[in-house]
């Protein structure tokens, strides 16, 4: 459940702090005072997609924070992520910087949108005010049924088998008709192979050769160099080291005098040791390099084989090992393609998992869709179309991503009448009578703890619109519901009311959001019935529909 919702330098409200308790809850207001800005600010709060619009004129950030009441599960589900705050509660965060980016929390714990978006399935479902256009469309009539049937995993499932049969008949489309395509294409790869396998090249190797042949084309000048090096520094009659030690056995007498000199014979003792032990390295190496023509000799054809072989096949000698494990792949891959009896076997497998998995899936549908229509033509009656009924019709389609149904939401709108395609037949506002039935039919399937309706009763009136907010009543009986409305007839019947106004502060505007006391909602229920002028009918006239409520 909703506990409370924190907005600052939100589109036009510059601060709002409301808390939520369970039932039914209204908000009203005059049009473009801001009434959805509640829905979009859940919404980013829920990780909706973020921008620099709704950040508020002239501020920095946009900060939304939404909290709500957690079950057990939840909990774990948030410790299990090292998301966990204060159990029983969960924290939703957004922040949206002018510029753009935005930043996601989870009880003061940074995490992703999507993460967010998870979350927030499992505690709000909300039903926009355009949600009845959906009616309208073939898809928007499948995904309706699926919602309400909690079939989204079971068509998942066959979009993946769809996505696997499609892969597996291009390729065995592409093997019966590419296959001299395909033998040139791995003749030539099986000549490169042949070329670099010759060569023997392992990863390092033509570094290592380098390395090698540079130090055996210069040995004789390493020698000299090393050599001369090691006598200036230790053997000849002036060498460094002897005058090092000279000066540190001159020095030692005068530090035991005075201190103060102990750090200088420190260094030059340290320099005269480093310089020994480089003395000493360089002579080694010295002893240790070979001059040896035969071996510079192999050394220079072996580079020489290697660059030759590259240059005719046009790649660097340092790629040879990987290109020659890509071409082994790529040559693998065509072996399996040319095995076109085994792809045609795996194309069968696969498009027989698929069939099952749609017909599995259909099946689902139609048990769904008995339940849907029955449970929607109850409420077409309640809400203002007597003897109204709504038919799913099922036929025959082709293979698809969704699945192999093609599916047409009919009406009748009175007894007797031929179920005809919705969108031949149903006005507007019958359009958003059967959207709301829809609606209140899957969130009772959805166990979600909080609804929220943004002006799902668009399009009706009178006493449907009290049949409307009576429907709102009974579903908040054992869950959160929250609607925005401008229907007077819903308004009265919450538990809980809201009201949404727009002021100018200092040339800008300003929304203003405020819970109702009993005199207050006399007033806006007023309003909403008489418009800009209440007058004491009006006032009568709520006061009516209130007790009524």
């Amino acid at each position: 459940m909703l506990l409370s919702l924190r907005l600052e330098d939100f589109v036009i409200v510059d601060s709002a702090e409301l808390e939520f308790g369970p039932g039914f809850t209204v908000l009203s207001g005059e049009t473009g005072a801001g009434k959805s800005i509640l829905i979009d600010a859940l919404t980013l709060a829920m990780g909706g997609r973020a921008d620099a619009g709704v950040v508020r004129e002239g501020r920095a950030r946009a900060d939304i924070a939404a909290e709500f009441r957690s079950d057990a599960a939840l909990d774990a589900w948030l410790a299990e992520r090292a998301l966990q705050g204060d159990a029983g509660t969960v924290l939703l965060r957004r922040l949206i910087d002018a510029d753009g980016r935005s930043r996601a929390l989870v009880n003061g714990h940074p995490a992703t949108a999507a993460l967010l978006r998870e979350i927030g399935e499992r505690l709000v479902e909300i039903h926009g005010q355009h949600a009845s256009q959906a009616l309208l469309r073939a898809d928007g009539q499948r995904q309706l049924l699926d919602g309400y049937a909690g079939l989204d995993g079971d068509r998942q499932a066959v979009a993946g088998a769809w996505s696997e049969w499609r892969a597996l008949q291009r390729d065995l489309e592409a093997a019966e008709s590419g296959q001299r395509e395909l033998a040139l294409e791995r003749e030539r790869l099986s000549w490169q192979a042949g070329e670099l396998e010759r060569l023997r090249l392992a990863p390092g190797e033509w570094e290592a050769l380098n390395d090698e042949q540079k130090r055996l084309a210069h040995a004789a000048s390493l020698i000299e160099g090393t050599r001369g090096a090691a006598d200036a520094l230790a053997d000849s009659d002036d060498a460094l080291s002897r005058r090092l030690h000279q000066l540190v056995q001159r020095l030692r007498p005068l530090a035991a005098i005075d201190a103060r000199l102990q750090e200088a014979l420190e260094l030059l003792d340290s320099a005269a040791i480093q310089i020994d032990e480089a003395a000493s390295a360089l002579a080694d190496y010295a002893e240790r390099v070979d001059l040896d023509p035969a071996r510079l000799q192999q050394a220079e054809q072996r580079i020489g084989a290697i660059f030759e072989v590259a240059r005719r096949l046009r790649m660097q000698p340092e790629a040879i090992p990987s290109t020659l494990e890509t071409i082994h792949g790529r040559l693998r891959e065509l072996d399996a393609a040319q095995d076109v009896d085994a792809l045609r076997g795996k194309a069968t497998a696969s498009r027989a998992r698929y069939d099952a998995l749609a017909a599995q899936l259909s099946a689902a549908r139609r048990k769904a869709a008995r339940r849907l229509a029955d449970g929607v033509s109850r409420r077409m009656s309640e809400l203002g179309m007597a003897d109204g009924k709504l038919v799913v019709a099922f036929e025959p389609g082709e293979p698809s991503a969704s699945g192999t149904d093609a599916i047409e939401f009919r009406v009748a709108a009175h007894a007797g009448a031929t179920p005809r395609a919705l969108a031949r037949v149903a006005s507007g506002g019958e359009l958003s009578r059967i959207g709301l039935a829809i609606a209140v039919l899957a969130a009772q399937a959805n166990p979600v703890p909080t609804l929220i309706f943004d002006e799902a009763d668009a399009g009706v009136g009178g006493a449907v619109a009290d049949a409307v907010g009576e429907l709102m009543r009974r579903l908040g009986g054992d869950r959160q519901v929250l609607c925005v409305t401008h229907l007077p007839q819903v308004a009265a019947k919450a538990h809980h009311h809201y009201r949404v106004t727009k002021d100018s502060v200092d040339g800008r505007a300003v929304s203003r959001i405020e819970a109702l006391d009993r005199a207050e909602r006399v007033e806006e229920i007023a309003r909403m019935l008489g418009g800009a002028e209440i007058t004491a009918t009006t006032r009568k006239h709520a006061r009516e529909i209130l007790a009524q409520a």
